[in-house]
């Protein structure tokens, strides 16, 4: 059976923090992107980077459980996600928590997280409300 996944780009990335400010510095008065949101009660600064977004995040990095990427966002074509899960399933990857509604660089949409081999979480979202 074909694979009901095609990615088409990069949604965002979540950056842990030891120093969230200097980070926040580092990417708009340096790189000079703009911040988009904030969600101040988990930390939470969003970047825009073109289509896509840099999160920024505290914690510190160096450890599994905080490691520097928190994890990587690939948007998908559209597809029911329901039809992503099982196609997951019947290769043997386990997903981690329940899919929901998420907001990436592209809006909001229904996204799930999963592992790779090496252990990185990479979280599959499907077009939701776009931009």
């Amino acid at each position: 059976m074909a694979s009901p996944i095609k990615v088409t780009e990069l949604d965002h990335v979540v950056l842990r923090c030891r120093d969230q400010g200097r980070m926040l510095d580092f990417y708009t008065q340096v790189l000079g992107m703009t911040e988009e949101r904030r969600l101040d009660a988990i930390g939470l600064i969003q970047l825009r980077a073109g289509r896509s977004m840099v999160d920024l995040v505290p914690g510190a990095p160096g450890s599994f459980e905080s490691a520097n990427v928190d994890h990587v966002c690939l948007m998908l074509a559209p597809v029911p996600l329901e039809d992503v899960a099982r196609h997951l399933v019947e290769r043997g990857v386990e997903t981690i928590g329940e899919p929901m509604i998420r907001y990436g660089a592209t809006g909001n949409g229904p996204s799930l997280y999963v592992r790779d081999p090496e252990g990185n979480v990479v979280e599959l979202k499907v077009p939701g409300d776009a931009r």
